[in-house]
């Protein structure tokens, strides 16, 4: 039977897999909810048939008129993770991860649609980071400062840029799990129904 990205193995609900991340599939709920910025990673490397269902995860993404103006480049190779922990003072933790994804858009000079672009791929960040806490992976995102860096390291076109990095890898400290109390305003400080309320 022929397979995608998008049909895997353990693609039925509450499906378990011998040596994975899990025996018990996350409910959307809670894979919302155990998602956190995880920047210390173990050694162990990440399956290929999962970073095949995180990428497909961006891929699915939806985006504006579904023009779909991204292209993914996955990092595994240490040499060059620590190469692309250079692009920015705050993205050492690329270094450590087990793979690190690339966002990659056309370059534009026009705002609108370098906004629009940047939205979709803020959309497609939060696919990746949810398909990848769906695994037990943690996620750390960190922005690209050095473009001429970015564009040499992952072999990019001039007509094309780096946005942000995405680090994947287990997470060092503790497994991921739904936060009780996250670190976050409170619903009732953020939420305002039908007009703005102080």
């Amino acid at each position: 039977m022929e397979s995608s990205p998008g049909s895997c193995a353990h693609d039925a609900p509450n499906a378990s897999r011998r040596g994975s991340a899990y025996l018990l599939r996350m409910e959307t709920w809670d894979t919302l909810r155990a998602r956190r910025n995880v920047r210390t990673y173990t050694d162990r490397a990440i399956p290929d048939e999962d970073l095949d269902r995180i990428l497909e995860a961006a891929r699915r993404t939806p985006s504006s008129v579904n023009q779909q103006a991204w292209d993914f480049v996955v990092v595994t190779d240490r040499q060059q993770l620590v190469q692309l922990a250079n692009i920015w003072r705050y993205a050492a933790h690329v270094a450590g991860s087990a793979a690190t994804i690339a966002l990659v858009m056309p370059t534009s000079e026009d705002r609108d649609e370098r906004d629009i672009m940047q939205y979709d791929l803020g959309q497609a960040t939060m696919s990746i980071m949810l398909a990848a806490a769906d695994l037990g992976i943690g996620s750390g995102h960190a922005s690209v400062d050095d473009q001429a860096l970015a564009r040499r390291i992952l072999g990019l076109p001039e007509d094309r840029e780096c946005p942000v990095l995405i680090a994947l890898g287990y997470p060092a400290d503790r497994p991921l799990a739904p936060i009780k109390h996250p670190k976050r305003r409170s619903f009732d400080d953020v939420v305002h129904r039908e007009r703005w309320e102080p």
